[in-house]
């Protein structure tokens, strides 16, 4: 059973941020692992979905997102200082994974998890800045779409399962063992992000 106002869509593109004039090239799909996502359930950029989801297998684009309609403008007070404590596993200090450029995974108060990058580790202190990589870029994408139908109740449902916490590895979830995409860890648990 198809929905009519869901689309699955895969694109090939390059991604630019534009410096001092200049395309710099910071993502490009391979054709092998397009990007692939179903309209209608905010999982991309609302203005690069505006932007493709009209077009058809075949058909090329090219086009801008403004800073303020992608990742928003780069905004230093959500640059944090956090104890270094923080970061401690079992009363040591994570050095391998706690250093600059890092990814680090973190949680608020109120459960919601987040990423961040360390920009600085003190001796008292780890910086953690919480801008999207991307914040206060304008984006350039060029590519061409390769797919665009209407998506099945199946993949709407399958996406939902993953948006809510769940990984979608067989009728059960992530306790059924690895799904062979890479969704379950080799404990059994959900590897999702």
């Amino acid at each position: 059973m198809e929905t009519a106002e869901n689309k699955y869509i895969n694109v090939q593109y390059k991604l630019y941020t534009i410096e001092d004039g200049e395309k710099k090239l910071v993502e490009e799909t391979q054709p092998e692992h397009p990007f692939n996502f179903i309209s209608g359930l905010g999982t991309t950029l609302e203005e690069f979905e505006a932007q493709v989801a009209n077009l058809k297998a075949g058909d090329k684009f090219s086009f801008t997102i403004p800073a303020d309609k992608a990742y928003g403008e780069y905004d230093d007070a959500h640059v944090h200082s956090l104890p270094r404590n923080m970061f401690e596993v079992e009363g040591k200090f994570d050095e391998e994974n706690i250093a600059v450029g890092k990814i680090v995974p973190l949680m608020s108060q109120d459960g919601r998890r987040f990423n961040g990058v360390v920009t600085n580790v003190t001796p008292e202190t780890v910086e953690v800045d919480l801008n999207h990589p991307l914040a206060g870029d304008d984006l350039l994408f060029e590519g061409e779409v390769t797919e665009n139908r209407p998506a099945t109740t199946e993949e709407v449902n399958e996406i939902i399962k993953m948006m809510s916490g769940g990984c979608g590895c067989g009728e059960g979830g992530c306790g059924d063992g690895d799904c062979g995409d890479g969704c379950c860890d080799s404990e059994g648990g959900c590897g999702c992000h």
